[in-house]
């Protein structure tokens, strides 16, 4: 079973506009809502491509209720927190020309709450995937994804980790299974400009030495790049469409890598993941699994 988890879920309420005038009454040409974070995304992607899962994480309030039916909807099994107090955080995102996010801040997470969580991640068992993805809100602590990783030490479950700076370095001792930084990010973990294909295959080995069992970094419009458990490095290009949406691709690219594991080998993961990142920056919003079949084969035919 593969499990995710989103510490600070969202409804993600989409307008769209043909122009947008600051400090004028706008009238929308649309609206999309969405369940989001990061995590969730993993799941709904996932879910596309046949492969089962389960949300964890933490909800709070009628937009928490709202965030939980709504994955059910959609076929994703959830096994939530439920916090007393707050609510679950509503994010506006206004698209025209250019885009604009305006996102909440969501509920405060304490103790006994975290502990909760914890209990659930006992359930994990060999075998089974955990997916840490993103940020974390301001009421946990900066070790929280260490203290997850540090509490499934002595069972086989493979770890994935997206995420940047100190929350992806602090758990490289534990040896995740997956790491998915950018080439933007992971130049900023070790203070340095990659300009070229080389040198991002010199950090990507970096992290491989820090403990990272496979490294895969999402290039944008060059595409991705995979360095395996075995040193060996693959490249993928970059799928071809018209961008619409920002949100989203890399949780796709780890959805698409997890289910391509189950298909074959580190060359399919790579594709699937692929073109399944690319999917959704071509989709309004995550993609559909018709459409990543399209642009897997878009791939292979290349």
């Amino acid at each position: 079973m593969i499990y995710t988890v989103t510490f600070n879920p969202a409804i993600d309420y989409v307008m769209r506009f043909d122009s947008l005038t600051p400090c004028r009454v706008n009238r929308s040409a649309g609206e999309d809502i969405y369940f989001g974070g990061k995590g969730i995304n993993v799941s709904a992607v996932l879910a596309e491509l046949g492969i089962k899962s389960r949300a964890l994480g933490f909800t709070a309030g009628f937009t928490g209720q709202a965030i939980e039916e709504g994955l059910a909807k959609m076929g994703i099994d959830t096994d939530f927190v439920r916090l007393s107090k707050g609510f679950s955080r509503i994010n506006v995102k206004l698209r025209a020309a250019q885009e604009t996010e305006l996102n909440g801040c969501g509920p405060d997470i304490g103790e006994a709450a975290l502990d909760e969580l914890f209990s659930k991640l006992e359930a994990l068992k060999d075998g089974d995937t955990l997916v840490l993805a993103g940020s974390i809100p301001p009421s946990l602590p900066e070790d929280i994804y260490e203290r997850m990783l540090a509490s499934l030490a002595g069972k086989a479950v493979r770890t994935v980790v997206d995420a940047s700076g100190g929350l992806l370095m602090r758990v490289m001792k534990y040896r995740p299974f997956l790491v998915k930084p950018n080439n933007h990010e992971l130049g900023e973990m070790f203070g340095a400009e990659l300009t070229d294909i080389g040198q991002i295959e010199k950090y990507a080995g970096k992290l491989r030495e820090m403990g990272a069992q496979n490294v895969l970094v999402s290039m944008a419009g060059d595409g991705a790049l995979l360095l395996d458990s075995e040193g060996t490095v693959h490249h993928c290009g970059v799928c071809k469409g018209v961008v619409k949406n920002s949100v989203g691709a890399g949780d796709s690219m780890v959805a698409g890598f997890l289910a391509g594991l189950e298909r074959g080998g580190y060359e399919t993961a790579l594709k699937l993941g692929t073109a399944a990142g690319g999917a959704t920056a071509f989709s309004e919003g995550l993609a559909k699994g018709e459409m990543i079949e399209r642009m897997l084969a878009q791939i292979t035919e290349n």
